[in-house]
C-alpha cells in the first residue's frame, strides 16, 4: 500500500480553507485541514512544491516516521507554515489508518476516557446589555460555558465583537484594516461585564475571556486579581507567550486560571509553561501544532503537571480540524474544554460531517475515522478570496498586538 496522490483544495465558503487530501493506491482517502487565517496560500505552496513530491510512494501506514520526516528532514523546523502542512498530513494520515480498521479515529488513540466533549461558545455585543443578551442565547442552546466580550466605551471596534453574533471571521479585508486600542479603557471596563453576568445570570455557567495577547504581564496581573470574584474558568492569551517566563510574574499576583497556546506550533513553545505551571489550559491545535502525533505530546507533558487541554476551535479551522479534534478530546486524559465556534451553513454544506451538539456538548460520531469528508464538486464553486486579519495600534498610533 502506497500514498498515490496528495491533492491541496483551496475553498472559500464564507471564509478560506486549505484542505490536504490523499488517496493511496487501494482506494483510501484522508484529509486533514491546512488552513492559516490570512496566509493560507504559503501553505497551499509548501505542501504542493515540498510534501506531495517526497511523500509520494510512502507507506500511509508509517505515519510517525513520516511525522519525523517531515519535521526533521526538513531541517528548517518549526513555524506556523511548515507546522501547518504538516499537521494537515498528519491528520489524514490518522484518517486513513482508522478507516483501514474500520474504526472511528477515538478508538485508535485508546479509546474514550468520557462520553462527549464539553464546548464553550462566544458571546459578544457592542455593549455590556448586549453581552448579556447574547450569554442567555447561548444558556438557551444548552451551552454550559460561555466565553463573553464586549465593545469598550469611546473605542470603534475591539475584538471578539462582530455584527453576526453566532459566526465571526475577523479577516476582513486582503488588506489588514486597522484597530485602535486602549489598555486603560479596556482594564477598567471588563470586570463590569462579569459583574453584571453573575449578577443577571448567577454562578451555574463557566465564564471565559479572551484578551488575545493584549496585556503586559503586570497588566495581566492586575486584570486577574479584578476578575477573581467571578470565577472565572480561564482568562485566555493574556500576554504574548513568545516569552514564556513572563507568565511567572501573572503567577505572583492571580489565581484567575490562564489558558494560552492557539498559535503555538510546537512542544518548545510551551515547554516551560508546563513544566514550571505557569498556565492552566494548553490551547494548541490540531490544525496549527503538528497534527494528532505531536498534540498527543503536548497533552501528555500537560497532564504531568495537571495542566489540561483546551484546543483552539474558531472558525479559521475547518470542520476537518474541529472533527480530528473532537476525537482527540474524547480521548485524552486531561481534557478540560474545546473552543466551539459554528460555522456557518455554506461551509458545513461543503464539509459534511458526523460531529453533533447537544446540550452544551459536541460528540465526534462514530463512523470510521474522523468523520469529517470534503465535497469537492460544492468546494469548487466558492473560489479563493484574498483576506487578512486586521492589524491594532495604540492610540498614539504605535503597532500593538493584534
Amino acid at each position: 500500500m502506497q500514498i498515490e496522490e496528495i491533492s491541496t483544495i483551496v475553498t472559500c465558503p464564507g471564509r478560506n480553507f486549505v484542505t490536504a487530501k490523499i488517496t493511496c493506491s487501494d482506494g483510501t482517502t484522508g484529509i486533514g485541514d491546512a488552513t492559516l487565517n490570512g496566509r493560507e496560500m504559503a501553505v497551499v505552496a509548501y505542501l504542493d512544491e515540498h510534501v506531495r513530491p517526497a511523500l509520494l510512494g510512502r507507506d500511509p501506514r508509517r505515519s510517525e516516521e513520516i511525522w519525523h520526516y517531515l519535521y526533521r528532514g526538513a531541517y528548517w523546523r518549526r513555524g506556523p507554515v511548515t507546522m501547518s502542512a504538516i499537521s494537515a498530513i498528519d491528520t489524514a494520515l490518522w484518517d486513513i489508518k482508522a478507516k483501514l480498521a474500520d474504526l472511528p479515529l477515538y478508538e485508535l488513540l485508546g479509546g474514550r476516557s468520557r462520553d462527549a466533549v464539553m464546548v464553550y461558545g462566544h458571546a459578544n455585543g457592542e455593549t455590556i446589555e448586549d453581552t448579556l443578551a447574547e450569554v442567555g442565547r447561548y444558556i438557551e442552546l444548552g451551552y454550559k460555558a460561555i466565553r463573553a466580550q464586549t465593545g469598550v466605551p469611546d473605542m470603534d471596534s475591539t475584538y471578539g465583537v462582530s455584527g453576526d453574533k453566532l459566526y465571526y471571521e475577523p479577516a476582513d479585508a486582503a488588506i489588514p484594516t486597522e484597530n485602535v486600542w486602549s489598555t486603560t479603557r479596556y482594564l477598567d471596563h471588563i470586570p463590569k461585564l462579569f459583574e453584571a453576568i453573575r449578577e443577571q445570570y448567577g454562578w451555574e455557567h463557566h465564564l471565559l475571556h479572551d484578551v488575545h495577547h493584549r496585556l503586559t504581564p503586570i497588566e495581566t496581573a492586575r486584570l486577574g486579581k479584578s476578575l477573581e470574584t467571578y470565577r472565572m474558568f480561564w482568562l485566555e492569551d493574556a500576554t504574548p507567550a513568545e516569552n514564556q517566563e513572563a507568565f511567572r510574574l501573572i503567577r505572583q499576583h492571580t489565581t484567575t486560571p490562564l489558558a494560552v497556546g492557539e498559535i503555538f506550533n510546537t512542544i518548545w513553545d510551551c515547554k516551560d509553561l508546563i513544566s514550571e505551571q505557569l498556565i492552566d489550559y494548553i490551547r494548541a491545535s490540531v490544525t496549527h501544532a503538528g497534527g494528532i502525533t505531536h498534540l498527543r505530546r503536548i497533552a501528555d507533558l500537560a497532564g504531568l503537571y495537571q495542566i489540561r487541554t483546551g484546543c483552539h476551535g474558531a472558525t479559521d479551522n475547518s470542520p476537518v480540524c474541529m472533527g480530528a479534534a473532537l476525537h482527540f478530546d474524547l480521548w485524552v486524559p486531561n481534557f478540560g474544554i474545546q473552543e466551539y465556534m459554528r460555522h456557518i451553513p455554506e461551509t458545513d454544506a461543503v464539509f459534511p460531517h458526523a460531529y453533533t451538539f447537544k446540550d452544551g456538548y459536541l460528540h465526534p460520531g462514530d463512523v470510521p475515522g474522523h468523520g469529517v469528508d470534503i465535497d469537492e464538486t460544492l468546494a469548487a464553486i466558492h473560489p479563493y478570496k484574498p483576506m487578512s486579519l486586521p492589524i491594532n495600534r495604540l492610540e498614539d498610533g504605535t503597532l500593538w498586538h493584534w
